[in-house]
């Protein structure tokens, strides 16, 4: 047993023996021979909780910030999100609109589609042929006198039938006005 007393200690035990004293309370640390048995460790202090540490020790709160820091810091992540979610948010309600829009010209084409099937059908009968021919091209079958009834107010409405739509003098600019005025002269 008397060479295990003399053997150099291993360890913490060393690490302890081997430290300067340490002042504590303005008091030097009396350094213990090392023959001497260890000493027993003082009872280890109770963790306090990390919010009230830090809150006593001024550290700042959480990750070493102040309360400013961290407003700064999550205004720049809610900026960052909603910068993140604009863009592919701008493109969805566009491209929904896009649809609605297709979707009500598909109607309107499907709706063309249909009266051109019935105007198609009516075309392929022969006696609906002959009566538009007649109605609007005036023809007649051979043996057949075709009489041509005219009114007083009919010659007035085929020449305004016939001539073609020119814009109203209130719609062109002055400079327009003019020149046609000085050009129809």
């Amino acid at each position: 047993m008397a060479r295990r007393e003399r053997e150099p200690r291993r360890g913490r035990e060393a690490a302890r023996g081997s430290r300067p004293a340490r002042a504590r309370d303005g008091q030097a640390r009396k350094r213990e021979p090392r023959d001497a048995p260890p000493r027993p460790r003082p009872a280890a202090r109770k963790p306090q909780s990390r919010a009230r540490t830090r809150a006593g020790a001024g550290t700042g709160g959480a990750f070493g910030m102040t309360g400013t820091r961290r407003a700064a810091l999550l205004a720049m992540v809610v900026c960052a999100l909603a910068l993140s979610i604009a863009v592919p948010l701008r493109t969805y309600l566009a491209q929904r609109e896009e649809l609605r829009e297709v979707t009500a010209s598909q109607e309107t084409l499907r709706a063309e589609v249909g009266q051109l099937e019935q105007r198609k059908r009516e075309l392929a009968d022969p006696a609906h042929v002959e009566a538009e021919s007649r109605r609007r091209l005036h023809y007649v079958r051979p043996g057949e006198t075709p009489y041509i009834v005219q009114l007083p107010g009919d010659e007035e409405r085929e020449l305004e039938q016939q001539r073609p739509e020119t814009k109203p003098a209130e719609d062109k600019a002055w400079y327009e006005q003019l020149w046609d005025s000085a050009a129809a002269r």
